[in-house]
């Protein structure tokens, strides 16, 4: 049998491309994707190979990549390395994080605005295409060309970005994919075609990004490794939902989505100012309700590497099917994975930590 091939480190000048290290010795490494995020990675190094050539994950302008089974797992950019004891920490966050350094300079991101009823993910790439037009800004990303139905901006309201704001083009983009029926972003990373080059990805999903999957599972017993922790928190529970939507005053839309379950009542409310029709008001106040009757959700768990869900299987934005058995509890139920962390080097063989929140707190497509 063919002994597994080490994830391997590499890191990339990011101004020149030059390659600066092809087999970097991180240790304790982990690295990981996130759902409207960059996600992250973290390691150590010795100092002295740092001090042999301290350019190799020079803070600010270096691209590192993970490489396992000879495709690029991850990619992002170097922004933290600093000494502990007798070794170097290394912190890097992938292809978003770029925009929390950089800022509209010009207003309306060099005059592609404002915006009327404009699709938030051609405001996106325009940020992008924004950043990169810059001397001395162009990190290679490309966005994906999704088109959506939320828009921003009215003939009254214009969405504008102006030049005195301070607030970095990262902060506007998360502003952009925050709310209820907004779309998706994650980062990703590949080789291309010859492996002769990277190619940095922005994957945009409208109405949502990943897909219900019924050909793997995290199972106790099978490939969840730890009992996590699960919360029954009565502060989240409701069975009564009031929905806020678009307008000000006695003129804002109200839904009100409420059981009766033979339990003392409880209600919660959300504001969706971005919501403008009763219909789908309602299925957000029914969503909201949906998921705050759970009592008991499982926000992480860990896994191995096997058969019921190999690694690289799953992604950002998946719903899976969950079950967790234990001394305490029976769970059972899809979640949508938020964010995933793995670790090649974990005691006992690679593992991966996943995060997850409960399916029914998503609803895609305003519905």
């Amino acid at each position: 049998m063919t002994a597994p091939v080490p994830d391997r480190v590499l890191t990339q000048n990011a101004l020149t491309g030059q390659w600066l290290a092809t087999a970097l010795p991180l240790t304790d490494l982990e690295y990981g994707d996130e759902l409207n995020g960059p996600g992250s990675l973290s390691g150590r190094l010795e100092p002295r190979l740092l001090a042999e050539n301290p350019t190799l994950a020079d803070p600010g302008n270096t691209f590192i990549y993970v490489e396992s089974g000879g495709a690029l797992q991850w990619g992002g950019l170097v922004w933290d390395v600093r000494t502990s004891g007798n070794q170097y920490e290394i912190e890097a966050a992938s292809w978003s994080s770029y925009l929390q350094h950089r800022f509209d300079l010009d207003g309306n991101y060099g005059g592609r605005g404002p915006y009327t009823y404009a699709d938030r993910c051609q405001i996106i790439r325009d940020i992008w295409a924004y950043a990169q037009a810059a001397a001395d800004g162009n990190i290679g990303v490309t966005v994906d060309a999704t088109t959506s139905t939320s828009t921003v901006g009215t003939p009254a309201e214009p969405y504008e970005s102006n030049w005195w704001d301070t607030n970095p083009l990262g902060d506007k983009i998360d502003d952009l994919v925050s709310g209820d029926a907004t779309p998706d972003y994650t980062c990703t990373t590949a080789w291309n075609s010859d492996k002769t080059g990277v190619v940095k990805r922005i994957r945009l999903g409208w109405p949502r990004l990943g897909a219900r999957r019924t050909d793997i599972t995290f199972s106790s017993g099978v490939n969840i490794i730890e009992d996590p922790e699960i919360a029954l928190a009565g502060d989240d529970y409701a069975q009564v939902v009031i929905a806020g939507g678009a307008g000000d005053g006695s003129a804002k839309l109200r839904q009100v989505s409420a059981v009766r379950n033979g339990r003392l009542r409880l209600e919660a409310a959300i504001d969706a100012p971005e919501l403008n029709g009763n219909d789908t008001l309602k299925a957000r106040a029914d969503a909201e309700r949906a998921w705050r009757q759970v009592l008991g959700t499982i926000d992480e768990i860990t896994i191995r590497d096997t058969p019921a869900a190999p690694f690289g299987s799953w992604q950002v934005g998946d719903d899976v099917y969950v079950r967790v058995h234990n001394a305490w509890t029976d769970y059972a139920g899809w979640c949508r994975i938020t964010g995933w962390t793995r670790k090649p080097a974990a005691p006992g063989g690679p593992q991966a930590v996943i995060s997850l929140k409960p399916s029914a707190m998503y609803q895609y497509g305003g519905v």
